[in-house]
Order: structure tokens, then C-alpha cells, then sequence
């Protein structure tokens, strides 16, 4: 059903095969209903300290590190070159926001689909650019059947975050030191397909926020699909 997909894939890389042996997963937006809290937190949280920053900023920016983030904010719109640990308290500001509102859920699908891939043999392991400690946390209680924590990659394990390749070569070498063709990646995010697509891994968008296919599409998501829940449907179509 995908093998127009997987070969070029295959073309634009110049792989030979694709034979994947891990499925990375993005955290908020493909595992967690989680980018609504998370754009209003960011909203708040920069409001509180001079920074215009809309819901779709939120949305164009997931998956980079928050301390990232914010640095090119402020060098956009204050003219001021912060430093990691002046950005990071801005950044535990959006986390206790954050934290204040109700707890999010993991989408439907999610588990069907971590059920499916375990069938299959293959490895599970997430890569998110989340440094919040309480949500990592969470990852390992929530997902404890499926993913090791030595395989769940935060910010704490790389250097350049999204859309930077390194967090999912991480995540390949996390998984044994793998190869760009045998592995997976499940993005929501334009930042993040960017980084899935530089690793050269073949990268499934989930559209799970407002922006349209296209934003997807030309980051170089492989395939898209409008829900964790529809990849879970189709999961078995994608290895044959």
C-alpha cells in the first residue's frame, strides 16, 4: 500500500533497503494530547516577560528545546542575546504554568499501535525536546510495557535539539547503534519532521494540531496521517 512512499525514500537518500527495527516516537502531539496546554502556557508564560508569542507559534516551534525557543524570541523581538540559564528560568516559568493545568491524555491509538510494533519485533523509543522532569517521568510510568527508559531521548541527552538531526540519531544509537533506514519516526511537528527527515529516517507526520498537510509535507514528512489513531489502522500495511 506504501511502497510508492518507502521507495522514494529509498531514492531520495540512496538507501538500498528500508528494514526498520525501531519506532521513535515524538511525545507531545503524537503520544499525549498535550499542544493546547502547552500553547497557552508558552503564551502566558513569555506575556509575563515581554514576548508575543500566538498558539501557532507554539505549534511552529514543538519539538525544539523550550530554552531554544525562547533565545530566538528574545533575540526577535528584544534585540537580547540571552544566556542558557537566564532562558531556562523563563522556561520553569512555562513549566509551572504548565503543571497547573488538568492533566493530558494519551490518544487514542497509542497503545494499539505500541501493542503492534512490540508484535512485530521491533523496538520502541521516544525522543522528545521536552526538558520537564514530571513529564519524563510520566513517559516511563504511562509507557513502561513498551519503551526502556535508556531509550527515551530528552534534551538533557543532546547539544542541538529539533530541528537538528541529532535527537533522533540519538535515538538510533540508543536503539544499538542502528541505521538511518531501520528506523521510524513518528512527528507531529514541522521542527520535528525537519529533524526525522535530516537523520535520514523515514518519517510518519501525524496532523494532530491546526496546521495544514502541507506544512508537513514540506518539512519532507514520508507519509501523513490525520491521527495516531489512523497509522495504528494501517500499521500492518506500512511493513509489508
Amino acid at each position: 500500500m506504501f511502497q510508492r512512499e518507502i521507495q522514494k525514500y529509498l531514492k531520495d537518500h540512496g538507501f538500498g533497503s528500508f528494514a526498520p527495527k525501531v519506532v521513535l516516537f515524538d511525545m507531545d502531539g503524537v503520544l499525549y494530547d498535550s499542544m493546547p496546554n502547552h500553547a497557552r502556557a508558552w503564551q502566558e508564560a513569555m506575556a509575563e516577560f515581554g514576548i508575543r508569542f500566538t498558539a501557532g507559534d507554539s505549534y511552529a516551534t514543538e519539538g525544539m528545546r523550550g530554552v531554544d525557543t525562547i533565545r530566538i524570541y528574545a533575540r526577535k523581538q528584544l534585540g537580547k542575546e540571552l544566556s542558557e540559564a537566564e532562558a531556562q528560568r523563563m522556561y520553569d516559568e512555562k513549566t509551572r504554568l504548565f503543571h497547573l493545568m488538568p492533566q493530558t491524555q494519551i490518544f487514542d491509538g497509542v497503545i494499539d499501535l505500541m501493542r503492534q510494533i512490540k508484535a512485530a519485533g521491533l523496538q520502541i523509543g521516544i525522543v522528545t525536546g521536552s526538558g520537564q522532569k514530571p513529564l519524563i517521568k510520566r513517559l516511563t510510568d504511562d509507557f513502561h510495557n513498551f519503551v526502556e527508559p535508556a531509550h527515551i531521548v530528552t534534551a538533557y541527552d543532546i547539544e542541538h535539539g529539533k530541528p537538528a538531526p541529532d535527537p533522533y540519531l540519538k535515538g538510533l544509537e540508543q536503539a544499538g547503534g542502528l541505521n538511518p533506514w531501520e528506523g521510524i519516526v513518528v512527528e507531529n511537528a514541522p521542527m520535528g519532521v525537519r529533524a526525522g527527515v535530516a537523520a535520514g529516517i523515514f518519517t510518519v507526520g501525524i496532523n494532530s494540531g491546526p496546521l495544514p498537510d502541507s506544512v508537513l509535507a514540506r518539512e519532507g514528512a514520508d507519509i501523513i496521517f490525520p491521527s495516531i489513531r489512523e497509522f495504528s489502522n494501517h500499521w500492518k500495511d506500512l511493513l509489508k
